[in-house]
């Protein structure tokens, strides 16, 4: 009687504790994104600090220290990586927080109104699962993403496809990957994963799952349809750099209007009809 009566709430302290919820919610929502960005614009990992490189020669002046960190800097950027087994793991690491900063905030609604709808499940007395399970059944898709984005660098990198700075070196093959991206935004696939991420409400009404295993494993399925809808547009990061900052932004931000605007849908087919245009401008490029 006692737990039966705790789980009934009146309405005033429901809409309390969803607000809070919300909060706390949003507010480590807020924290994982701002750490992942931050964490890409620290260099994702990849650089040694300019102190790190100019060494603690105290025969050295201040100003010989300098000149010689920036010389030594611009060496190692110019150096083909080296695919040690540490490295490969920065790698798949770098991706992973990538997607996390780009893919999160898109993700954002969807999150919050799980958290909304477990807590009035509880107020009905069933079993309340954190919130996190869910998100971490999603960020665990774009996990395995990452290490299959990292495994193509490798192979393109190899190929002599990527340069030291992690940007296509071939007008034919960025040509091909901006085709590719345009014709699939304009793909039923596309449009049907696009249509699970834009209707949060949907996907709970349809995908819906009790208990912590349920929980993972509708994070997992909204994953899947964000990784059909924008896999290829994650691709375009080997066109503009890996590590261009203004070329990830750019890509997040689309990603987020898609899945946000009233018009996103249509959005993403004229977004599908300008990659095709831009592709056959640089594949036509390179026949001349």
């Amino acid at each position: 009687m006692r737990s039966r009566a705790t789980s009934q709430q009146p309405p005033s302290t429901l809409e309390a504790v969803l607000a809070r919820d919300r909060l706390i919610v949003l507010l480590g929502l807020v924290t994982v994104i701002a750490l992942a960005w931050a964490y890409l614009l620290l260099g994702a990992g990849m650089d040694m600090s300019v102190m790190d490189m100019a060494g603690h020669d105290s025969n050295m002046s201040a100003q010989h220290d300098l000149g010689e960190a920036m010389r030594r800097a611009h060496a190692a950027m110019l150096s083909p990586a080296v695919w040690t087994p540490g490295y490969a793991m920065l790698m798949v690491v770098m991706w992973w927080v990538m997607m996390v900063a780009m893919m999160l905030p898109s993700a954002s609604p969807m999150i919050l109104l799980f958290a909304r709808i477990q807590r009035s499940q509880q107020a009905k007395g069933a079993p309340f699962v954190p919130t996190g399970v869910f998100a971490a059944g999603y960020l665990v898709v774009w996990g395995g993403f990452s290490v299959l984005a990292a495994g193509t660098q490798w192979g393109l990198e190899r190929a002599g496809l990527l340069s030291t700075m992690l940007s296509s070196t071939s007008g034919r093959f960025g040509g091909i990957l901006l085709l590719a991206a345009g014709l699939y935004q304009l793909t039923p696939l596309k449009h049907a994963c696009l249509r699970h991420c834009r209707s949060p409400l949907q996907f709970i009404t349809h995908y819906w799952r009790n208990g912590t295993a349920g929980a993972l494993r509708m994070g997992t399925e909204h994953g899947a349809f964000c990784l059909g809808c924008c896999w290829l547009l994650m691709g375009l990061l080997f066109l503009g750099g890996i590590m261009n900052l203004y070329w990830i932004l750019g890509l997040a931000l689309l990603v987020l209007l898609e899945k946000t605007l009233p018009v996103g849908h249509w959005l993403g087919s004229l977004t599908g009809i300008g990659l095709i245009v831009w592709g056959g401008w640089v594949l036509a490029g390179t026949l001349l």
